[in-house]
């Protein structure tokens, strides 16, 4: 077997350490480019730009409140009359006819001196009887012995027969004869109360409706339709109960009065008719806002009057 010298040792070692070297500097050379930089991949193309953002298009101006849409303040109705220190305003809900969910539209202040007194029952029972009684008149009227047909002699002698005595067969005391102490009519039952307490009544009523849930206020009696049915579905709907008084000032709608006339459980008076019998008649009362203002202006000034109700002279000038 051949064997190498020193020389020819160190000379395969030097060709060997040569050729790994170039076999390096190929390697070195795939993964540079020109210039010495290292290769990277391809950078995706650069994107567009993007445009720029649309501006915010203008706010347009608040709609104007209307009267039925809640404000910042829920009361949409203020006392007319300046309320007593220390005192509060009653409150009910303001609702409107024009649709049947249009129940609770905000608040109506309601004076405490006409629509939160004390409730006076017997105030209430005396005034009923009054408006029940002051226009009845009894026509009964029934015959004394004077005026009935017969009678004219006497039956018999007045001693002999062992009769009682007797001088007519008309007498009260036969059948067929005259009636004693009967009534003798056309009888008038006619009496007055003071005002003060008619006025005190009218206020009894509206509290009492109130306290029991069973006023309500409206802004008018606007319909959308003249159909009974829309009105009764709408008291159903709201739970007036089964018999219903509606109040206004003004000339009523034609829409409601064509409504009313052919229903007999919904009754429409104007407020110069308010009476205590008919706020207890009727399960239900709805008042209009102008309703509530006639009221309030009417019911209060008899608290502070001056002059007398009926003068004999010219009219009072202290009347709202």
């Amino acid at each position: 077997m051949f064997r190498a010298g020193p020389r020819g040792a160190a000379a395969a070692a030097w060709a060997w350490a040569r050729a790994r070297g170039r076999a390096g500097a190929a390697r070195g050379a795939a993964s540079t480019g020109s210039g010495g930089e290292l290769l990277s991949p391809p950078s995706p193309p650069p994107s567009p730009p993007s445009p720029p953002p649309s501006p915010p298009p203008p706010l347009s101006p608040p709609p104007p409140l209307s009267p039925l849409s809640p404000s910042r303040s829920p009361v949409l109705r203020a006392c007319g009359v300046p309320v007593a220190p220390g005192r509060g305003a009653a409150q009910a809900w303001l609702g409107s006819l024009r649709h049947p969910q249009h129940q609770r539209l905000g608040l109506a202040e309601l004076h405490p001196d006409v629509f939160a007194i004390t409730p006076r029952l017997d105030i209430l029972h005396a005034v009923a009887m009054w408006q029940k009684n002051f226009k009845r008149i009894s026509y009964a009227k029934v015959k004394t012995r004077a005026e009935v047909r017969g009678g004219g002699r006497k039956p018999w002698r007045q001693k002999g027969t062992g009769r009682a005595r007797h001088g007519s067969i008309r007498s009260p005391l036969w059948r067929g004869g005259g009636i004693a102490h009967g009534p003798r009519g056309p009888t008038s039952y006619y009496y007055m109360l003071p005002m003060k307490v008619r006025v005190l009544g009218l206020k009894a009523a509206l509290t009492v409706k109130l306290m029991q849930d069973q006023l309500h206020v409206v802004d008018n009696l606007e319909m959308p339709t003249a159909d009974p049915r829309y009105l009764q579905d709408l008291a159903r709907y709201r739970h007036w109960g089964s018999s219903v008084l509606i109040v206004d000032v003004d000339e009523m709608p034609e829409n409601i009065e064509k409504a009313v006339a052919g229903l007999k459980t919904i009754t429409l008076i104007p407020v110069i008719g308010l009476n205590v019998h008919s706020m207890l008649k009727h399960q239900t009362l709805v008042l209009t806002v102008a309703a509530v203002d006639f009221l309030e202006k009417k019911l209060l000034w008899h608290d502070t009057r001056y002059s007398p109700l009926y003068p004999f002279s010219m009219p009072y000038s202290d009347i709202p």
